[in-house]
């Protein structure tokens, strides 16, 4: 994985970047990707205010390398956030969920660099007209939140690739060297890894949570939800009360009652694993173990760099 326009444009050693993930991406995780030369993003959807200010402060301590936060622009409370960041002089801001351009030259003017998650090779060009320094192409394979349109990764990055020549950050679905090498096979500079992280031991994640990601088999997620906003699940008593309900055509505040308050709260970070909201990435299904930021960066290069040898033989 050599130096290219994403490791220019964050000043990081290698071409990676963790997914800014509610409820598993703190200071410790996100310390961590930074150290092992990759990017590491605070996880703001899932933080007060003034616990971002917490986590922002212990990463100063934590780690002299690159970093940022990841910003849903769903957030309530998004004018505090954004002032936050100013505030204590973050320098990169991935945003998602909302449009690139109301806050991207406010955050330029205060020396941050942007870049702004997608689903589409027209949303990727909107984000070259609002001035992002950078986009992020995700595949529907991708955990959590999730384009409507249902594109996979692999068709969707050479799609944007030709709308835009913006350096481009490929994510959904890449939990392996062979991954990072095709993302970039199809036009991508980098990627945003998710699902491999929130199961990292260094993830804030509960360890209920992880312990039942890491068992999953394929086609144990799914997305849903689509009348709110879509979402991948896992399949669990919660999905299926989503799953009945949607088929039986409920409304939107229907679907918000079966969910309750703070679902994925209670999935993720609680440990409710029946009850609760279980965002993770198709990957999954592919993750056996709970390994260290460490371990799976030299799992990461090590896979690269073979398949790479074998492709010149």
């Amino acid at each position: 994985m050599k130096n290219n326009r994403i490791c220019e444009l964050f000043g990081i050693e290698k071409p990676i970047v963790q997914g800014g993930m509610v409820w598993c991406s703190g200071w410790r995780l996100a310390a961590a990707v930074s150290n092992a030369g990759g990017l590491g993003l605070l996880g703001a959807g899932s933080m007060h205010p003034e616990t971002l200010v917490e986590h922002i402060r212990k990463m100063k301590q934590a780690t002299d390398k690159p970093w940022g936060i990841n910003v849903p622009l769903m957030y309530p409370e998004i004018d505090r956030l954004m002032d936050i960041i100013i505030e204590e002089g973050v320098k990169i801001v991935f945003t998602s969920a909302g449009s690139p351009k109301k806050y991207t030259a406010r955050l330029h003017e205060a020396g941050i660099k942007v870049a702004h998650v997608v689903s589409s090779s027209l949303f990727a060009k909107k984000c070259e007209d609002a001035g992002v320094d950078a986009v992020v192409a995700e595949g529907f394979e991708a955990g959590g939140h999730n384009g409507r349109e249902e594109t996979t990764t692999m068709t969707l990055i050479p799609q944007v690739r030709k709308a835009t020549a913006l350096p481009l950050i490929a994510a959904g679905g890449i939990g392996s060297g062979e991954a990072i090498l095709a993302a970039m096979a199809l036009g991508a500079e980098g990627v945003q890894i998710g699902t491999l992280f929130a199961l990292a031991a260094e993830s804030s994640a509960s360890d209920e949570f992880k312990r039942l990601c890491t068992s999953l088999k394929e086609g144990d997620t799914m997305l849903c939800l689509k009348k709110i906003s879509p979402t991948r699940l896992v399949k669990n008593t919660l999905y299926n009360k989503v799953a009945e309900a949607e088929a039986a055509g409920a409304s939107v505040d229907e679907l918000r009652e079966i969910l309750g308050k703070a679902a994925s709260k209670r999935g993720i970070f609680e440990g409710d694993v029946e009850n609760g909201e279980i965002e993770i990435g198709q990957i999954a299904s592919a993750v056996k173990s709970i390994d260290t930021v460490d371990e799976i960066f030299a799992r990461l290069e090590r896979e690269f760099s073979e398949r790479v040898k074998e492709l010149r033989c």
